[in-house]
């Protein structure tokens, strides 16, 4: 057991990778007296509960723009962080199984690349070159982009610790935020299951208790917690390249470097829910899903299902930034089905904001008074959103 703190520049509750590569910034820039605090242990929550895709093939500018960033800081974080975090750019292929979707795809492709995403259409005879097993029968068409990926989560969860650490950083794992002291309107201190730490800045990287942690000071944020589930395919030599969506099916198929193939698949019918036990019908309807798009699917042996819990807004982009009303309170939270995607550029720019104190311009879409408006644009390329 870490010794907690007495005070410190800033604390960050929530040590998954927004919570930990926030830290990393932080320290990389000077700052010295970094502390993250973790309920359970790392990669406890959904940051090593995802299947580690990245893709910049997102349907809101401000999303795209964020994952284009962080593509490019993941194809050299390895080396950064001195640790491999197994980033493969071998592609993500999304599929299109109506007319809508064709539509609708060729507009957001026009979009992406408008903002300097190589992302293009494809008929369906030239999506099965990139993917054979892929049954054709239902499809098309298909959009694709070269430069997204797949990485393994944990391998980034640990980087960021390790190197984070490394610069003077605490990360207490095990240790739960109990409340917020604020007063005359700023932050003064965090409450933990284990005493007191003094500091003027937190930063509510909470993941789908994020609502919970805000309401400690009165903050309201429409986030809700959704549970996903995923299961792992025995491991097989390297057959499957690119990352493949299909939003028809709310599937989502990829293969690790390591053989292992990750499938999740979404349930729209389900309520907001921190249920972290496996469901009995998701295995058929994975089954049901995946067979339909890559049939030879069903001779594989599927070993081991779990929960990962989306922290889900109402317009599927993530709450980045300052609140009224509480000086020193900053949320990173919100990500939703993306967080893997858009967090390594969205802490770079959070890292800026607490640092200068100024607001970067790429952050302002992601403030909490947009849900003040009428009309929210919605970002659709989320398998299983609400």
């Amino acid at each position: 057991m870490r010794q907690l703190n007495e005070n410190a520049d800033v604390v960050i509750i929530g040590g998954g990778v927004v919570g930990l590569g926030l830290a990393y910034r932080l320290s990389e820039k000077g700052m010295k007296n970094v502390v993250v605090l973790e309920r359970g242990y790392i990669g406890s929550g959904a940051s090593g509960r995802n299947p580690g895709g990245i893709r910049q093939q997102l349907s809101l500018g401000e999303n795209i723009i964020l994952a284009r960033e962080s593509v490019k800081i993941y194809a050299r974080l390895s080396g950064e962080l001195n640790f491999n975090i197994m980033f493969r750019q071998g592609g993500y292929l999304i599929l299109a199984f109506t007319e809508r979707e064709v539509e609708q795809f060729k507009k957001n492709v026009k979009l992406q690349n408008s903002l300097e995403v190589r992302s293009r259409t494809i008929r369906p005879k030239e999506a099965k070159e990139i993917v054979p097993m892929l049954a054709t029968d239902k499809l098309l068409g298909a959009t694709y982009c070269s430069t997204d990926g797949i990485l393994y989560p944990y391998a980034v969860l640990w980087g960021y610790a390790q190197a984070a650490e490394r610069m003077g950083a605490k990360i207490l794992t095990f240790t739960d935020a109990k409340g917020i002291k604020v007063e005359g309107g700023e932050v003064k201190a965090v409450v933990t299951d284990k005493g007191e730490i003094k500091t003027p800045v937190v930063i509510n990287a909470a993941g789908a208790h994020a609502a919970e942690v805000a309401s400690m000071v009165g903050v309201e944020l429409p986030n809700k917690p959704y549970r996903h589930e995923i299961a792992v395919i025995e491991p097989l030599k390297p057959f499957l390249d690119p990352m493949v969506l299909s939003l028809h099916h709310t599937l989502y198929v990829g293969q690790m470097m390591r053989g292992e193939v990750l499938a999740g698949v979404g349930n729209l019918d389900e309520p907001p829910s921190h249920e972290l036990r496996a469901s009995a019908d998701f295995l058929p309807k994975l089954a049901r899903a995946i067979i339909e798009v890559m049939p030879q699917f069903r001779h594989l042996a599927v070993m081991r299902q779990w929960v990962g819990i989306r922290d889900m807004t109402p317009d599927g982009k993530p709450i980045l930034g300052e609140v009224e009303g509480v000086r020193g309170l900053i949320q990173a939270n919100g990500f939703g089905g993306l967080g893997m995607m858009l967090s390594a550029s969205a802490v770079k720019l959070l890292a800026e904001l607490i640092l200068t104190g100024k607001t970067p311009k790429m952050l302002e879409p992601f403030s909490l008074a947009r849900f003040r408006e009428e009309k929210l644009d919605k970002e659709m390329y989320i398998a299983g959103v609400h």
